[in-house]
């Protein structure tokens, strides 16, 4: 392995230095290990701490995105088929509950207000013959058959009329008068035009049509958003509502946001093995944003798990290292093993979970470790 330039100097003047009762270094060291004097061990201050638990993993890292919140946003589509006349919001714009976004001229509109016109004037008529047809029933002037008759026709027309008031009822405003073509999309909700697609003189699909509707307007409130993060199957059982949160966005930098678990998903992702995290995120200044990328940090009980502290891990070239302390030689020659160790760098914290490398007990150079890794 190729010593750093730096550390190969540091380590050529520590080998120089004199005044040492022992000399230079008797003997060649092996492959992967490394001898220092007394005096250079004084110079370069080692320390050694045992390999032992730890608790660690008191912070689950993730990702996720900003959204709105599900509860307090709407996505509105035309129901009929038509085509845009007027727009009477513009975005940013504040609105009520059932205020008038847009004008559609709507030919189904005006077939459904027709159908029920005829079907009230139907139920009518069966109304009336069928009362007719029970007077004389009960006088003995009319037939059995012609009052079965009149009352099937009467539920007939009944169960027509209640559809197609229905019908009309869906897309037609109440307070309108007459048969008209002329359709209100209204705000099903209050809230802020976060976006706006409709456009006058634009053709739109219908819900009802049968086709794909485009959607015309979207309305929602900022003031509070929700983050949706992925937890590996790992961390799943960690995890309960309640537990703190922090969240820091890239785009926003600033103090990050503290909030806490609101939900956990009850099943995987059956292809990234992951379970959502949902956390509501006051926005009181609306500095943040849907689809915004977040960093979400949940603070959970840490576990327990054979670590050694992170100022021991010595990276050589793609290779992972911590220095074993072998102990001292009769001659006061300190001897460290080079041993690739694999641990879990991405854990929060101090301390840094070993997966293989290292025994419990061993010791581990912390101090100092960065001056060996100069020399190997």
């Amino acid at each position: 392995m190729k010593a750093h330039p730096l550390f190969a100097m540091a380590a050529l003047a520590l080998a120089g230095a004199c005044g040492h009762p022992f000399g230079p270094v008797a003997g060649t060291p092996p492959p992967g290990e490394l001898w220092l004097t007394p005096e250079q061990n004084r110079l370069a201050q080692i320390t050694v701490e045992p390999v032992a638990e730890q608790p660690v993993g008191g912070v689950i890292q993730t990702v996720g995105r900003l959204t709105f919140d599900d509860r307090r946003v709407s996505h509105i589509f035309s129901p009929v088929n038509g085509r845009v006349t007027r727009l009477m919001v513009d975005p940013g714009q504040r609105v009520r509950a059932g205020q008038t976004l847009a004008l559609i001229d709507a030919p189904d509109l005006g077939t459904a207000l027709s159908d029920a016109r005829k079907a009230q004037a139907a139920y009518a008529a069966a109304e009336r013959e069928y009362a007719r047809q029970k007077e004389l029933f009960e006088a003995h002037a009319g037939a059995r058959r012609d009052l079965e008759a009149a009352e099937a026709a009467f539920q007939t027309a009944l169960a027509e009329r209640d559809r197609a008031e229905q019908r009309a009822a869906s897309l037609y405003a109440p307070d309108a008068k007459g048969v008209s073509q002329g359709f209100q999309l209204k705000a099903p909700i209050a809230g802020e035009v976060i976006a706006r697609a409709a456009n006058p003189g634009v053709e739109v699909q219908g819900q009802y049509g049968g086709g794909t509707a485009a959607e015309l307007f979207t309305i929602g409130e900022l003031d509070e958003l929700w983050v949706l993060a992925d937890l590996y199957e790992a961390d799943l059982f960690r995890v309960r509502v309640g537990s703190p949160v922090t969240v820091a966005m890239a785009g926003a930098p600033g103090q990050p946001v503290r909030t806490r678990v609101a939900w956990v998903a009850s099943v995987l992702d059956p292809a990234t093995r992951t379970a959502k995290l949902r956390c509501t995120l006051p926005n009181p200044g609306r500095r943040f944003k849907p689809e915004m990328f977040a960093q979400v940090s949940v603070a959970v009980e840490p576990g327990r798990a054979l670590a050694i502290p992170r100022d021991a891990v010595a990276r050589i070239g793609s290779q992972v290292f911590a220095f074993v302390d072998l102990g001292v030689r009769a001659d006061g020659v300190r001897r460290f093993e080079a041993r690739p160790v694999q641990v879990d760098e991405q854990a929060p914290g101090a301390w840094v979970p070993v997966k293989a490398g290292l025994r419990s007990g061993e010791g581990v150079v912390t101090r100092g470790a960065l001056f060996l890794a100069g020399m190997t």
